[in-house]
């Protein structure tokens, strides 16, 4: 497969394209800051410079022509403020899932974050993150794809253990970056997964497994 992952330098993603990378897969790795090349480059991807926040429509259907799957794995970052949080969490997601569409993408993996279902109003920067996220999930809700909405638990730097549950709620956790980003390579194989919206937290059960569970 040739898949394209916004935010490639992300901890997750930069996890997520040594996964497929090592299993043959060609990875375009999407990345603003072109002093990231060279790491990009390490982790076996092709990287493509372009900022999504201002990035022409025309240019962003060039980068996303060709993809068989498409993982969202952008954002601000969590010293951004509440501004960065709509131009890259939500509106630079939409235009991903534009181009995308536009191009006849097959599969759309968006890492979202538990709370986006019910953001609340609160008006503190992580209150205004949830809203992206939850903006961001509908504009991909709304599209053509055949997506998936991954939103794992509080992010730890752990060993991954493939241990975790994966349903459409689940109580509130810490999952390893690790273990998401094997779930989103896993989500990317099972087109049959497409239109679901999944929490996911260390819990005792294989990926494997809690995506089975899903599919039945």
């Amino acid at each position: 497969m040739r898949i394209g992952i916004a935010g490639a330098h992300g901890q997750i993603a930069r996890l997520i394209t040594r996964m497929l990378t090592a299993r043959g897969d060609e990875v375009v790795g999407i990345i603003r800051n072109p002093g990231q090349i060279e790491d990009i480059q390490a982790d076996g991807a092709r990287p493509m410079v372009c900022d999504l926040e201002v990035v022409a429509d025309a240019e962003l259907l060039e980068v996303t022509e060709g993809l068989d799957g498409f993982v969202f794995a952008a954002g601000a970052g969590p010293g951004s403020g509440i501004d960065r949080k709509y131009t890259v969490d939500h509106k630079a997601s939409d235009r991903c899932v534009s181009a995308c569409e536009a191009n006849g993408v097959s599969r759309f993996v968006q890492i979202s974050s538990m709370g986006a279902g019910s953001p609340g109003g609160g008006d503190d920067v992580f209150s205004h993150y949830l809203r992206a996220k939850a903006a961001a999930e509908q504009t991909l809700r709304d599209s053509g794809l055949a997506w998936t909405i991954l939103r794992p638990g509080r992010l730890t730097n752990a060993a991954g253990d493939d241990h975790v549950t994966i349903a459409a709620e689940v109580a509130r956790g810490e999952i390893p970056r690790a273990d998401v980003a094997a779930t989103v390579v896993a989500l990317l194989d099972r087109p049959g997964l497409a239109g679901l919206v999944l929490e996911e937290v260390s819990g005792p059960d294989s990926i494997t497994t809690c995506l089975d569970r899903l599919q039945a």
